[in-house]
This record gives C-alpha cells, structure tokens and sequence, in this order.
C-alpha cells in the first residue's frame, strides 16, 4: 500500500457529517461540513490529494459509506468505537473535535479496524436482530400478563405457555370490565408476537438457502444445541469464522474470555469482558446448556448430520464428550451452573471455530 498524502477523519451523523482532513506533507488540519449523504462524503475524499486513507466510527448509520469508499477504491478504515483512546480529563466534546480525534488516532496507527460487512450479509444479520427484538418483547409481554394475573389470584397448573395454559388463558374471565379489558390487550399481544415470530422465521429459513453461509450453517447444525435460528445468527455476528487464527481470538471477539486486573506480582481475573456481540454470545451461552446431559446423537442430531463430512460429525462427537467432562468437573467443584454455563459457552465457541474451518 502506498503511503497516504493526506488522511481524513469523519464523523458521521443522520443529518452531517464533519471532516477532519490532515494533509501529510504539511501538518495542517482542515475541517468541512457535509450533508449525511454517502455519495457526498465520497465525492468530497476522492476531490482530495492522493494517496488517501479516511476513517469514521462504526454506529448507527452502518456500513454503507465503507461499501462506497471501497467501490471508489479509497482505503477506509471503521474503527471500533470501544476501543477508541480517549482522554479521561477532556470535558469538550464536539463533532469537529471527534473528527480531528480520529484522524490523529489514524496517522499513529491507533485504531482498530471492524469488518464491514456485505450488504447481503448486512439484510440477514438485520433479520436475525430483529428476530431476536421480537423474543425479548415476548418475554416482556408474558411477564406482563402472568404478572396480572397473579394480582388476582390466578394460577396455572402445569407448563407456562403451552397449548392447555393457552386454552385456559382463553377461557379466563376477570370480574372488572377494566381488568378483563387489560387481560384482552396483554393476551393480543403475546398472540400477535407468536403470529410475528412464526413469519420472521420462515424468512429467515428462504434467507438462507443459498445464502453466502449456508456451508458454513449446515456445519454449525452438526454440533449439539445449535440448530438453524443459532447457526444463523452465529455466522452474521462473527461472520467468516476462519478469519481469526485460533479459536482463543474468537473467544476473546465474544467477550467469553475472563476480564484481567494485574500489576507487579499480583495477577487478578474477572468476570468476562462481554465485548463483542451480546447476541451471539446468549446463543453460545444456551447451547452450552444442552451439555450437561451424557453424549448421545439423537434423532433430530442425526438429522442435521445427514450428508455432512466425517470431520464434522466426528468434531461434534469430541465437543459432546469434552464438554460434558467440563459441566461434570464445575459442578462437582461447587460452581454455580450459571457460571458453568459461561464457561462451557467459551469451549463451544472453539469448536464452533474447529468445525466451521472443516471442507
């Protein structure tokens, strides 16, 4: 790559977005403001003099002015917001200040690049996302519900949410109009979301035949607790699982590795550092539920296995033989089972990485 002549810094919002561009040969930094137009923002680096390198902060306003740096054949880096260094003692902050910030950080190399992905890449993950805005709003919607009822003294003996707990809810009939009229509009909306949920899935199984991940998914099915909707959603939040090394970097990408606080002698871990995706992480974390029962393949295992390399199958045999032993040795130690869950979560996710890698 040739040596940048000029660098340009951008923060981007909605509505502006300002530049900070930083001539090399020079030292001087100049500062614009644009409209949040892409093609603008575009036009205006590619006018500048070249060799050029510019760099904005991934966040709400995605990857479509990368995609468009990267069609004009401009280097564009996306730094990852939380490891921006910032000053603990600056209490001014202001969108040509931010700017300037970053394009200092991206002449001293300081910046860590995210992967940007395709626009494809990009729908699916957005499908998968909002399957999963439509579990949490369930939940909340089913506390709601069991929540008012137990104000009136109302319980259900047997499975919360199964098709006989449903029929009662149907049945039930609270003695005030306002109460029954809340008892309506709660039991809608848990039936409009189950409605909205069964959709969203079905989408999201035609997304992905033939999709840029379906090898990669029909691998990840192979392990046990991973099925389609987890496969999915693990392959748009980590992407292409080769790019990292070894499997500790993918843990670490998780925020499944434990936080660290040492200095001289002392060294002192903590919990995980929870960077990363929050969802990918919940769906290793629920899988790696399903170890705690002895190793065994099972009709629906068997299934997703059907026509997949012996490689893969005999990954996942290894990953239901070590990951019982770890959920049998924490637990006998005393540990908590949340905590066990976590831990086993974080093996998964080097085989997920093993078995992803597999031809």
């Amino acid at each position: 790559m040739a040596k940048p002549r000029t660098m340009v810094g951008l923060d981007v919002h909605a509505a502006k977005i300002v530049a900070a561009v930083l001539d090399l040969e020079n030292g001087e930094v100049r500062s614009f403001r644009l409209s949040g137009d892409a093609g603008e923002a575009v036009r205006f680096c590619a006018a500048l003099p070249g060799p050029l390198r510019a760099t904005y902060e991934a966040g709400p306003t995605g990857y479509g002015l990368a995609r468009e740096f990267d069609r004009c054949g401009i280097d564009c880096l996306v730094a990852a917001p939380g490891k921006i260094p910032r000053g603990t003692s600056d209490r001014i902050k202001t969108d040509r200040r931010d700017a300037e910030h970053l394009v200092r950080l991206l002449m001293a190399g300081k910046l860590h690049r995210v992967r940007v992905p395709g626009g494809e890449e990009e729908a699916l993950r957005d499908l998968v996302r909002a399957r999963e805005d439509i579990r949490v709003d369930l939940m909340r919607c089913r506390h709601r519900l069991s929540k008012l009822l137990l104000r009136h003294g109302l319980r259900f003996e047997g499975r919360a949410w199964s098709e006989r707990h449903r029929a009662w809810l149907a049945a039930l009939e609270l003695s005030q109009p306002a109460a029954q009229q809340t008892l309506l509009d709660y039991r809608g909306a848990v039936e409009a979301l189950l409605h909205r949920r069964v959709e969203i899935d079905r989408a999201i199984e035609a997304a992905t035949t033939g999709c840029m991940w379906s090898e990669q998914i029909a691998r990840l099915r192979c392990l046990r607790g991973i099925d389609t909707l987890s496969a999915v959603g693990l392959s748009c939040e980590v992407g292409d699982f080769t790019r990292f090394a070894k499997a500790a970097k993918l843990a670490s990408f998780l925020g499944l590795v434990p936080s660290e606080d040492s200095t001289g002698e002392r060294r002192r871990l903590g919990s995980i550092t929870k960077s990363g995706s929050r969802h990918a992480r919940r769906l290793l974390v629920e899988a790696a539920w399903h170890y705690r029962d002895r190793p065994r393949v099972g009709r629906q295992l068997e299934r997703r296995q059907a026509g997949q390399p012996a490689e893969a199958i005999a990954i996942s045999w290894s990953t239901q033989q070590r990951l019982n032993r770890s959920w049998r040795r924490l637990e006998g130690r005393g540990k908590r089972r949340t905590l066990v869950a976590v831990a086993v979560a974080r093996e998964l996710a080097g085989f997920c990485w093993a078995i992803a890698k597999v031809d």
